[in-house]
């Protein structure tokens, strides 16, 4: 799943495309939105929130999106063949004089009002990549269920908006934290202020880096490295999932680096 440095790059390409542009022509391709044109209206801006997509247009309209698994937008230049993937798998297609966005696979596609946003992100915690990040809030969202695993608590993302599953891994890795530690014997101040150091580190990048080496088969310390050794210790890393169903997840770590109290 894109985690909140991937989306952050999406909406950054999509703002620099279509930001303060006349929409030409839309297309939606889901059932709810089939009758909808947004043709003649400005795309005012385009932000993430989270892992969330807010594409903000004139006259107070918001398209809402979510990648999920397997969602992508793409950018085309018109006339320019598109990639992404099958006709059936394309969700909208926004069109200005100079750009074509195209959503494939997107699971989460819906029009709110702009000042309405809260409705369908207003659950969220603090967004790590917001220069506005309410750190404090974030910590105690994590504390506030102090028997919770830390993995668990880092993903839930009505704590602190952002951190998927590599980034969840790494923390706790570096952290020298077991995946099953209760938050309660977690700092949890550091793990917020690593996660969204590690976050930032990788908004210039077109891949996830927690080693500091952006090489392939060097990018990561025990995420998708089951049955390797560890970089650090030489430990066999060790792999299960976390979670209850349908929320759970794979995790990695070092037995080693990262003991069970």
């Amino acid at each position: 799943m894109p985690e909140g440095d991937t989306v952050w790059r999406a909406c950054k390409r999509l703002n620099e495309a279509l930001g303060g542009r006349e929409l030409t022509r839309t297309d939606f391709r889901v059932p709810a939105l089939a009758t909808v044109d947004l043709s003649g209206r400005t795309m005012t801006e385009v932000v993430a929130r989270g892992k969330h997509l807010l594409m903000r247009v004139s006259d107070g309209v918001t398209i809402h999106s979510h990648l999920r698994m397997d969602g992508s937008w793409h950018l085309y230049r018109p006339g320019e063949s598109w990639k992404g993937g099958p006709d059936f798998q394309i969700r909208v297609v926004l069109e200005t004089a100079d750009w074509v966005a195209v959503g494939y696979r997107l699971p989460v596609l819906e029009l709110v009002e702009t000042e309405k946003e809260d409705t369908v992100v207003g659950h969220l915690g603090p967004d790590l990549l917001s220069p506005d990040f309410d750190r404090s809030l974030a910590v105690a969202n994590l504390a506030a269920e102090p028997e919770r695993t830390i993995s668990e608590a880092l993903l839930d993302q009505r704590n602190l908006a952002g951190i998927g599953n590599f980034y969840r891994t790494e923390v706790c890795f570096l952290l020298g934290l077991h995946p099953w530690r209760p938050v309660s014997s977690v700092d949890l101040g550091a793990a917020v202020d690593l996660s969204r150091r590690l976050l930032k580190s990788n908004l210039r990048r077109a891949a996830q880096v927690a080693t500091g080496i952006d090489r392939p088969g060097q990018r990561t310390w025990v995420f998708e490295r089951a049955g390797k050794a560890c970089r650090r210790c030489g430990t066999t890393i060790l792999t299960a999932h976390i979670g209850e169903p349908p929320q759970d997840r794979v995790s990695y770590w070092c037995p080693t680096c990262q003991p069970e109290l």
